[in-house]
C-alpha cells in the first residue's frame, strides 16, 4: 500500500507568494484599464453651450469664445438727419420798397436796377402791376397794393464769388480804337459783376454788404444780393408796346395780358424817335458792334478815325449782351454797359435796356414780331 507524501511547510509558503503576486498583478491591470477608458461625463470638460439669442450672431467656428463680463452697453445706431432749410412761410405782403421791387421782378415787371428807393422806375412798375390787378393806378406802395403784391420766397440770397468770376475781369479800353483791339469787353470789377447778377445798382450792393472791402475781395467770399428767382416768361409775346413818353417797353400775349414791363432809354433827338409800327428783323446774343464814326459826329475820336471798327462782344459792349434788330435800318432794342443810366441818358435812336432785361425780352420775341411805338 502506497503512502501519500505530505507537503512540507516550505512548499506551502511558496504557493502563497505566487498567489499574492498574481492578485497584485491583476489589481494593477484593472486600475490601468480603468484609467485608460474615456470619461462619459463631457460636462466636466467643456462648458455647456449658451442658448442662442436674436441679438448676437452665432460664431463661425465651434471654438468657444471668451466671454467679456464687463462689456459696455451696446450703442444705439441712429441715422443723422440733416434738417432741411426752414420752409418759407406762406406768401406774405411785401413790407418795403425793396421787397416790392423783388416781388415785381418775379412777375416780369422790372424797375431796372434794384435800389430800394421809390423812384420814377419803381412808380412806373407799380402802376403796371396795379393796372394788371385792376386796382387804382397810383404808383404808390399803398395798403391795397401791398396786400396784392406778395413774396413767396426770401428777398435776399448769397452769391459766392468763384475763380471763374475773377478770370473774367478785364479792364475796358477808354477809346473806340482800344476797345476794338480787346478780345472781349467783360466786367471790369467784382462789384460790377455782382451788381449785374443781382440786377441791382452797385451802390445798393455796397449797402447790402457794408463789411466787404471790394478792392481786396477774393474768390470764396459770399455776397448778399437780391434773390431774383425770376421765372421764364409764361408765353411768347404777341406784340410789344414802346411808350416814348414813359420810357418803357411792355410785352403782351395774344389776350393782351401783360408779360413784361421794363424801363428803356430812347433817342436824344426827337426826329430820330420812330413812331408807328415796326417789326423784329434779327436776333443776336452777345453780338459784335460795328462802330460807324458817321453816327458819332459829336466824338472827336470818331472824326479823327474816319473808319469803321468792330467792337468785340461782352457785357461792356455798346449794345450789351443782346440785340433785337428792327426792320428800320440801324434801329434795335439792346442791352447796355451802363444799366444805372437807363431812362436817364438818351441814345442815338435805339432802345436801350439793362442787360438782364434785354436777355429776358429775347426769350419771348421772334422774327416779324410787331412793335407799336407810341408817343
Amino acid at each position: 500500500m502506497k503512502v501519500r507524501r505530505r507537503k512540507s511547510q516550505k512548499e506551502e509558503g511558496g504557493c502563497l507568494v505566487w498567489l499574492l503576486l498574481l492578485a497584485a498583478f491583476g489589481l494593477l491591470g484593472w486600475i490601468w484599464w480603468q484609467a485608460g477608458r474615456p470619461s462619459l461625463d463631457i460636462t466636466t470638460r467643456f462648458p455647456s453651450p449658451q442658448p442662442a439669442t436674436n441679438n448676437l450672431p452665432q460664431p463661425p467656428a465651434p471654438i468657444p469664445q471668451p466671454q467679456v463680463t464687463n462689456s459696455p452697453p451696446r450703442a444705439q445706431v441712429v441715422e443723422r438727419q440733416i434738417p432741411p432749410p426752414p420752409p418759407y412761410p406762406e406768401p406774405r405782403p411785401v413790407q418795403s420798397t425793396f421787397e416790392a421791387q423783388v416781388a415785381l421782378l418775379r412777375r416780369g415787371i422790372s424797375v431796372g436796377c434794384i435800389d430800394g428807393s421809390a423812384g420814377h422806375h419803381t412808380r412806373a412798375a407799380l402802376r403796371a402791376f396795379q393796372r394788371q390787378e385792376g386796382i387804382p393806378q397810383t404808383g404808390i406802395l399803398d395798403a391795397t397794393t401791398k396786400s396784392r403784391l406778395r413774396l413767396a420766397a426770401p428777398p435776399l440770397r448769397h452769391y459766392v464769388l468763384t475763380s471763374n468770376d475773377f478770370a473774367r475781369l478785364l479792364p475796358v479800353g477808354k477809346t473806340w480804337l482800344a476797345k476794338s483791339k480787346q478780345p472781349r469787353l467783360d466786367y471790369e470789377t467784382p462789384l460790377e459783376l455782382v451788381a449785374e447778377v443781382g440786377q441791382s445798382s452797385q451802390f445798393f450792393i455796397r449797402r447790402l454788404n457794408p463789411k466787404i472791402n471790394w478792392t481786396n475781395i477774393t474768390p470764396g467770399v459770399a455776397v448778399q444780393i437780391p434773390n431774383i428767382d425770376q421765372p421764364l416768361p409764361r408765353s411768347r409775346a404777341a406784340f410789344l408796346r414802346i411808350e416814348l413818353g414813359n420810357k418803357h417797353i411792355q410785352a403782351f400775349d395774344s389776350q393782351t395780358n401783360l408779360l413784361a414791363h421794363m424801363p428803356c432809354s430812347i433817342a436824344r433827338q426827337v426826329e430820330k424817335r420812330p413812331i408807328g409800327l415796326l417789326f423784329v428783323d434779327k436776333l443776336a446774343v452777345n453780338p459784335n458792334y460795328l462802330f460807324n464814326p458817321e453816327v458819332f459826329t459829336e466824338s472827336a475820336e470818331a472824326r479823327q478815325l474816319g473808319r469803321k471798327l468792330t467792337i468785340p462782344p461782352g457785357p461792356n459792349n455798346p449794345v450789351g449782351v443782346a440785340w433785337i434788330g428792327l426792320d428800320k435800318p440801324g434801329y434795335g432794342i439792346h442791352g447796355t454797359p451802363a444799366p444805372e443810366q437807363i431812362g436817364r441818358t438818351e441814345s442815338h435812336g435805339c432802345f436801350r435796356l439793362a442787360n438782364w432785361n434785354a436777355q429776358y425780352l429775347m426769350k419771348m420775341v421772334w422774327t416779324d414780331l410787331p412793335i407799336h411805338v407810341v408817343p
